[in-house]
Parts: C-alpha cells; sequence; structure tokens
C-alpha cells in the first residue's frame, strides 16, 4: 500500500514542527548545553585519544539523544491516536475522499 504524497506530506510537516518545539524545551537546551561543555573540554587537550572527557562527552550526547527520541516517539503516539479518533469519529469521511 502507497502512502499518498499529501500525507507523506503532511507527516514530514508535522514531524518537523514537533522536532522543532522539542529542540527548544528547556530541559533539551540543558542537555545541549552539557554535552557541548563535555564536547569542549573533551578536545582542549593535545592528546584527544585518552582524554577522560570523551566518555562525559558520550555519555550525555547518548542521554541527549534519548531524550529527543522519547518526546518523538510521546508525540508519534498521540498524533496516531488523534489520528485513530478523528476516524473513528467521522469514518466515511475518509472513504469518500478517495
Amino acid at each position: 500500500m502507497d502512502i499518498p504524497l499529501w500525507l507523506q506530506s503532511a507527516i514530514q510537516e508535522r514531524l518537523e514542527r514537533v522536532m522543532s518545539g522539542i529542540e527548544r524545551r528547556p530541559e533539551l537546551r540543558k542537555l545541549r548545553s552539557e554535552e557541548g561543555s563535555a564536547f569542549e573540554a573533551m578536545f582542549s587537550g593535545t592528546d584527544r585519544t585518552k582524554i577522560p572527557g570523551v566518555m562525559n562527552w558520550e555519555d550525555k550526547h547518548h542521554h541527549k539523544r534519548g531524550v529527543e527520541n522519547e518526546h518523538l516517539y510521546i508525540h508519534g503516539l498521540r498524533d496516531g491516536v488523534q489520528l485513530f479518533f478523528t476516524l473513528l469519529d467521522d469514518p466515511l469521511s475518509v472513504s469518500d475522499k478517495r
């Protein structure tokens, strides 16, 4: 089953709006700042491969990405439930557009 182009565009637009909102969340700003500081500290030395900051930066980076993914997942669930209930509310509107 192919997804119609208009639906693909709508999904992409929604994903971009949600991701933009997630990126502005205060908790992610804090995580991004911590990650950036750890990254800068990691490369302030001369021998970059032996700096303990690499592990610290990597932990913060993965934690930040996990939080972002969690927010995307939750928004996706909410959007799916909203779409489901909208379709249940008026199932004929979908079949009329075919």
